[in-house]
């Protein structure tokens, strides 16, 4: 495996994803929170800087999710639809070389986005005096930049084998049910049916739990309120693991595909 090669495929897929105009979402949310920031206090009676602070980094994690989803998936899938994947393989590049490539390309990318929202969150947040616990804030967007390039691992593996727009159904549920896989584990055993407790206990298995890379609540509270620093070490372990496995399934089942 060619570091080198790696990192030309990464930056081509970073100068693409700029190219599509996707920073202008940066403006977006610029807009949006700010308008929020300033509208709030008028409908909010006293909660108005907790809201702001809620609502800034829902926007984030919003976008984010956004990009995953739907540039994500089509990263492999567009180049086997165009055929383009046949150019690139009669290349001296690996199949490893290229999804991990693929992978690093868009969490550059999501990595741009996040700093240059974080910016635009604690300026607004400036500008309307409102307190904030700063490096609480950062550490939840920084294990949302670990969550997100989870997702953009499970949408390459989704677009490996499926069309773009399967794979972009497939991961939004991925999604969902990865924030919701201890309620699933809860369900399976309040039904008190061995079968499907069984079966929510196998979905949580195979399924990245997400609310370990979530601490958007607990953020605005500041870093008291997050898990000792032993249980936030497991989690980043845990979510690069799981991508480290999931690009090895999605380079698998790419090196077995036949164009």
């Amino acid at each position: 495996m060619s570091h080198a090669r790696i990192l030309v495929i990464a930056t081509h897929v970073f100068r693409e994803v700029i190219r599509d105009r996707v920073l202008y979402l940066v403006g977006l949310f610029a807009i949006v929170f700010f308008a929020a920031a300033l509208l709030l206090p008028r409908i909010a009676a006293g909660t108005e800087n907790k809201i702001t602070l809620d609502i800034g980094l829902a926007g984030i994690a919003l976008i984010g999710l956004v990009v995953v989803i739907f540039i994500g998936t089509g990263l492999v899938n567009k180049e086997i639809e165009k055929r383009t994947v046949l150019v690139l393989m009669a290349k001296p590049i690996g199949k490893a070389e290229f999804i991990i490539g693929k992978h690093l390309g868009l969490s550059a990318v999501l990595g741009v986005l996040l700093a240059s929202m974080t910016v635009i969150y604690f300026l607004v947040i400036i500008l309307n005096r409102i307190s904030s616990p700063f490096w609480s804030i950062l550490v939840a967007i920084f294990y949302l930049f670990i969550e997100l390039s989870l997702l953009t691992a499970v949408a390459i593996l989704f677009g490996v084998f499926t069309s773009s727009l399967l794979a972009t159904f497939l991961t939004l549920a991925v999604y969902l049910m990865g924030h919701l896989s201890p309620d699933i584990v809860k369900l399976g055993q309040i039904s008190k049916n061995a079968s499907i407790e069984s079966l929510t206990r196998g979905i949580y298995l195979v399924l990245p739990d997400l609310t370990k890379l979530d601490f958007k609540n607990e953020a605005v509270y500041g870093i008291q309120l997050f898990p000792h620093a032993g249980v936030m070490l497991m989690n980043l372990i845990y979510g690069l693991i799981y991508i480290a496995l999931l690009l090895s399934i999605s380079t698998l089942i790419f090196s077995r595909r036949q164009f």
